[in-house]
């Protein structure tokens, strides 16, 4: 459903954040069977080959996810419920290798926080806060943008744009 890329309205900063934060809810609940399976099979280890297993399991099941809504109809279902689409700067739809370059980008959200934290030797709170700043860092990449586009869509070649309100329908007994 490619749009004209003229009129396609730019989500604001505030309800991209909002529709990320409704994202993180859903990707419990997509990550859940994957992990009950996973701590089934290690039997609830802490070994350091399960805790890095459980990270691949998380990258990848998530990355499924994503990669397939973005690349099949554009959309998550926190993106449907927030009326946001991702698209190509021109509206058409985002294929499968743009799809997989905007997940590998995204994780620039968090990936520098992480990074800081094992350097620094930050557990608990002080790598949460460290994660915190990272985001908000990366949030702050929009409004350096003209179009304000994060970071990672930018360089990934997407958009994100903020679908019309569906048309409410009357009722069939109001004339």
């Amino acid at each position: 459903m490619p749009s004209n890329n003229a009129t396609a309205a730019v989500p604001s900063v505030r309800r991209r954040l909002v529709s990320m934060v409704y994202e993180l809810l859903l990707a419990f609940a997509v990550l859940f069977l994957p992990f009950l399976v996973f701590e089934m099979l290690v039997d609830a280890s802490h070994a350091a080959a399960a805790e890095h297993g459980r990270q691949a399991l998380a990258f990848l099941v998530l990355g499924a996810y994503f990669i397939d809504q973005w690349s099949r109809n554009g959309q998550t279902l926190a993106m449907q419920t927030w009326r946001l689409r991702v698209t190509l700067p021109d509206g058409a739809p985002v294929p499968l290798k743009r799809a997989t370059l905007r997940y590998l980008l995204a994780w620039m959200w968090v990936l520098p926080a992480l990074v800081a934290s094992w350097a620094f030797g930050l557990e608990h709170w002080g790598a949460l806060g460290a994660i915190a700043i990272g985001i908000a860092l990366w949030a702050l990449t929009a409004f350096l943008d003209r179009d304000r586009q994060f970071l990672h869509d930018r360089i990934a070649g997407t958009r994100l744009v903020q679908l019309p309100k569906p048309v409410k329908k009357e009722a069939a007994g109001a004339a």
